[in-house]
C-alpha cells in the first residue's frame, strides 16, 4: 500500500461525508475542476475551486490540482466543507457589553470591529451570531432581533429586540424618528456653533460599496453642534433624524468635513496644523461613536435613555491633541 493510498484510508475514515466516485469515460480531456462542476452539478464551480485548493479532493489518493486533466478511470475522493455563508446564522461565544436587558429589549455598546449582521466576507463572529448564544430565543426572531446597524468600526450603543412584538414596536417607532440617536465625530476642518444637513443618500453611482449624496437617493437628514474645537478639527455631537447607511460619514463628506480615519470618504490631503497632522492620519478608523440612545420601551410605553462613554481610542486621541496643542503653545 503507498503512503498516498493509506492517506486517503484515513482521509476517509475521519468523515462518513466524503464521495468517492471513478471519473466516468465521457469527462475525458477536461480539467478536473470542469469535470467536477460536471459530477457534482449541485455545487458552484468556485466551491469546487476552492475544496481543490484547500486539498479537500484526492485524485488517485493525491492532493489534485484544478487545472489536471482527467481521462476517465481516475479515482476522486471528494470531501465536501461547509462554507460558512451556507449557515451564517450559528451561535457564537463572543463577548457582548450589556447596557440594560430586559425580557422585552436589549440594549449594548458595540465595540469597533464587531460586524453587526453576517455578510459577504463576514459570514461570522458578528453581533448576530454573538446574540444568538447569549440569548437562544432570538433565533425565533428575525435578524436576531437586530432592527438597527452600525458600521464595523463605529462603536456605541445599538437597541436589540427580544421579542418580535418588541421588534415591530421598534421598526415602527424607527419609521416615525422617535427613537433618537446622538454620535460623537470627529471631523477634519473647523466649524461653528450649529446646523444640519437636509440632503438625500444613495448608492454611488460608480463605487458601489460607497454611498453618496444623490437626488435619486432616499431623504436624510442630520443635525450638529460643535462639541469642542481644535485647529484644523472640531469634534461634533451629531443627532440623526434619519437611518441611512453610513448617513453622518457620507454628509460630513459632502460638507468638505470628512471624518478623521474614515478611508472610505477622506478625499485628498486634508488641511491640519503640522503638530496634530500625524496624530489624526494615524487614527486607524472613522472617529464615529453612538453614544446616546433614547426609545419609549416596547412594553411599557416608559420613555428610556442610555449613554455610552466615549471609547478608549477616541478618548486617547483626543488627549494627545490636548497634549500637543498645550506643547506647541
Amino acid at each position: 500500500m503507498t503512503e498516498s493510498e493509506k492517506n486517503l484510508l484515513d482521509y476517509s475514515a475521519q468523515d462518513e461525508d466524503i464521495i468517492h466516485f471513478v471519473v466516468p469515460d465521457e469527462c475525458a480531456g477536461l480539467r478536473l475542476d470542469q469535470a467536477l462542476a460536471r459530477l457534482l452539478p449541485e455545487y458552484s464551480r468556485s466551491r469546487l475551486q476552492e475544496w481543490i485548493a484547500q486539498q479537500q479532493v484526492l485524485l488517485n489518493g493525491d492532493p489534485a490540482v484544478p487545472k489536471h486533466k482527467v481521462w476517465g478511470g481516475e479515482r476522486l475522493a471528494v470531501l465536501p466543507q461547509v462554507d460558512p455563508s451556507d449557515h451564517p446564522y450559528l451561535p457564537e461565544n463572543i463577548p457582548l457589553d450589556i447596557i440594560h436587558e430586559d425580557d422585552e429589549i436589549m440594549v449594548i455598546n458595540k465595540p469597533v470591529g464587531l460586524v453587526v449582521h453576517p455578510g459577504s466576507g463576514n459570514w461570522q463572529g458578528t453581533l448576530l451570531n454573538a446574540l444568538l448564544y447569549h440569548e437562544a430565543g432570538l433565533s425565533g426572531v428575525p435578524r436576531a432581533g437586530i432592527v438597527h446597524r452600525l458600521d464595523k468600526d463605529t462603536s456605541g450603543l445599538m437597541v436589540v429586540a427580544k421579542t418580535l412584538t418588541a421588534q415591530t414596536n421598534l421598526v415602527r417607532q424607527l419609521q416615525e424618528r422617535s427613537v433618537k440617536r446622538e454620535y460623537l465625530a470627529l471631523v477634519y476642518g473647523e466649524l461653528r456653533g450649529s446646523g444640519s444637513i437636509d440632503a438625500p443618500i444613495g448608492r454611488h453611482p460608480t463605487n458601489r460599496i460607497k454611498m453618496a449624496v444623490t437626488e435619486s437617493g432616499k431623504p436624510a437628514v442630520t443635525h450638529y453642534r460643535v462639541e469642542k474645537s481644535y485647529p484644523g478639527c472640531t469634534l461634533l455631537r451629531c443627532t440623526l433624524e434619519t437611518g441611512r447607511t453610513h448617513q453622518i460619514r457620507v454628509h460630513m463628506s459632502h460638507l468638505r468635513h470628512p471624518l478623521v480615519g474614515d478611508a472610505l470618504y477622506l478625499k485628498g490631503q486634508q488641511k491640519c496644523i503640522q503638530a496634530l497632522r500625524d496624530l489624526l492620519s494615524g487614527f486607524p478608523r472613522q472617529a464615529l461613536h453612538a453614544t446616546r440612545l433614547a426609545l419609549d420601551h416596547p412594553a411599557s410605553g416608559q420613555r428610556m435613555e442610555w449613554h455610552a462613554p466615549m471609547p478608549y481610542d477616541m478618548e486617547q486621541l483626543l488627549r494627545r491633541m490636548d497634549r500637543v496643542l498645550d506643547e506647541t503653545e
